[in-house]
């Protein structure tokens, strides 16, 4: 293991710097961005434009339509995967959006890692910016 020399100390000090700005920037705009983020609603319609689906900040499903005319050709599989697929489009929709939100505090590849749940990537990229690679 290297001694901890005066350039990570240098670099430390101004991850420390940088942190606690987006901290009190947090403080400032996090209520608000937080409810902006809570708010995002995502409609998508399948590509055959009979299903259409919202959903909400979290990918949840909201609202589901589907166009009548599905009946002509039933297909229960298609329609259960239409569903699913345009639901999908809609989640996926609706994480770009809480990543867009929160990107002027929180930079984008750290919000995915985080929406991803995948903590091994996210401590990974906190201890590259600290200049500690683990």
């Amino acid at each position: 293991m290297e001694p901890f020399g005066e350039r990570d100390a240098t670099g430390l000090q101004a991850y420390t710097e940088e942190l606690r700005a987006t901290f009190m920037r947090l403080q400032d705009e996090g209520a608000e961005l937080h409810a902006v983020a809570r708010a995002v609603q995502v409609t998508e319609k399948s590509r055959d434009g009979l299903v259409s689906v919202t959903v909400g900040s979290r990918g949840e499903l909201i609202r589901l339509d589907i166009d009548p005319r599905i009946y002509r050709r039933p297909d229960a599989r298609a329609l259960a995967d239409s569903i699913t697929e345009t639901v999908r489009r809609a989640a996926d929709g609706a994480r770009e959006r809480i990543i867009e939100v929160f990107e002027p505090l929180i930079p984008a590849d750290q919000m995915k890692v985080h929406l991803d749940g995948d903590l091994g990537s996210l401590m990974t990229q906190l201890a590259d910016q600290m200049g500690g690679k683990r």
